[in-house]
């Protein structure tokens, strides 16, 4: 009879240790259900209406027909880009004053939520790292969001572009990654509201005339209380290659989810390879595994975008990979909080010594392929180029 036990056991957990990790977190996230340390926020949509925002947060309310002229009636020729809620555009008030203009789309099933969150969120939000908000617009079903114009753009237009990103020399790449850093960590812990961008990427961050970076697009944002640390949706929602595998796989977000998707960014930022999409090597899927199988080889500056090498400067190159490599590490745990992750990017190695790094086994790719996993999920993607959105609904 024991010996029958000890084989029952022994056969067990050979099985568990050949489980993937990938789905090994759903039992993560259904114990901490259990446990009671997450909230369900499926239905965290901002109560308050639009306008009644608009009155009490004192933003300003702009007339839809100076809208319309300012953008020549939202022309083409003033069109800056389009994602999953509608487009961004160009324009000019009477005054002279540039500005973007975000419109959300009348067809689109998705969005008021996010442009409530947009409107209520960044109206609170003042950092030189962060997008500023000038003023809304909702007239009947026309719903307008007034930011400040950045001619530059997004990162994305430079970084993956082979002529553009030779603009963006190593000084230019290290202060944008330290920008974006610091943005993070105010959003996180030293804004007047503990916020959790959820759509970190290349495509939300705007470069004004100085290339300094300006977080954007605050529109699937989700605050916090001071002592809550996760929460969980049935409603994923962000943008494949950037979400950590806690929130793809169970809907399980928090800090440590920006932070992995700062992490993926910066190693873009560091190659500029895009992490989706990934065909620079025959044996890797996304850039999280490439770059580790060179930090693992002792080759990990050959990570560095080949154009840099002259501009760069060496100890600051391997700091960020390593960095990026703790922001994408697998377990939430194990990834270092933003105010951590500033420490390391700014400190020499002679002032703080970084921890190693672990493998990232995730990817999206890797979900996708996944029979275990991908037999519960379903995926719709309500993309119309890059610059977009998806959804991911956990079961």
């Amino acid at each position: 009879m024991l010996i029958t036990i000890v084989r029952v056991v022994t056969r067990k957990w050979c099985i568990i240790r050949g489980i993937r990790k990938l789905c090994m977190l759903k039992d993560l996230v259904v114990s901490e259900k259990k446990k009671g340390t997450l909230r369900d926020t499926s239905q965290d949509d901002i109560q308050e209406s639009p306008a009644s925002a608009n009155e009490s947060l004192e933003i300003p309310v702009i007339d839809f027909n100076r809208i319309k002229i300012a953008t020549d009636n939202f022309s083409e020729a003033n069109k800056l880009g389009e994602g999953g809620f509608g487009a961004v555009y160009k324009g000019r008030l009477e005054d002279g004053q540039q500005i973007a203009v975000k419109r959300l789309s009348r067809h689109s099933g998705q969005g008021m939520e996010e442009f409530k969150n947009e409107v209520v969120l960044i109206s609170k939000l003042q950092h030189r790292n962060l997008v500023r908000l000038l003023g809304c617009c909702i007239q009947g079903e026309e719903k307008t969001v007034i930011l400040e114009y950045l001619k530059n753009k997004s990162l994305d237009k430079f970084l993956f572009d082979r002529t553009k990103r030779l603009e963006l020399n190593w000084e230019k790449r290290f202060n944008i990654i330290q920008g974006i850093a610091r943005g993070l960590l105010y959003l996180h812990r030293d804004s007047c509201l503990r916020i959790i961008h959820r759509d970190l990427k290349a495509s939300n961050i705007l470069l004004d005339d100085d290339m300094n970076p300006k977080i954007s697009d605050f529109g699937l944002a989700r605050t916090f209380q001071v002592t809550q640390e996760l929460a969980n949706t049935r409603r994923v929602v962000g943008t494949f290659g950037y979400m950590s595998p806690e929130y793809a796989m169970g809907g399980v977000f928090s800090e440590k989810s920006d932070v992995y998707s700062f992490g993926v960014l910066l190693l873009e930022i560091v190659s500029s390879k895009k992490n989706t999409g990934f065909g620079y090597h025959e044996k890797h899927i996304s850039l999280l595994g490439y770059a580790w199988q060179l930090w693992n080889e002792c080759k990990a500056p050959e990570l560095l975008d080949e154009s840099l090498t002259n501009s760069c400067t060496p100890s600051e190159v391997m700091r960020c990979i390593r960095v990026g490599l703790l922001c994408v590490q697998d377990h939430p745990t194990d990834r270092p909080t933003m105010a951590n992750a500033v420490l390391m990017l700014s400190s020499s190695e002679s002032e703080i010594e970084l921890p190693q790094p672990r493998e990232p086994t995730f990817t999206f790719q890797s979900l996708l392929e996944s029979d275990n996993c991908q037999s519960g999920i379903s995926l719709c993607n309500d993309s119309i180029n890059e610059v977009s959105v998806s959804m991911v609904e956990g079961r």
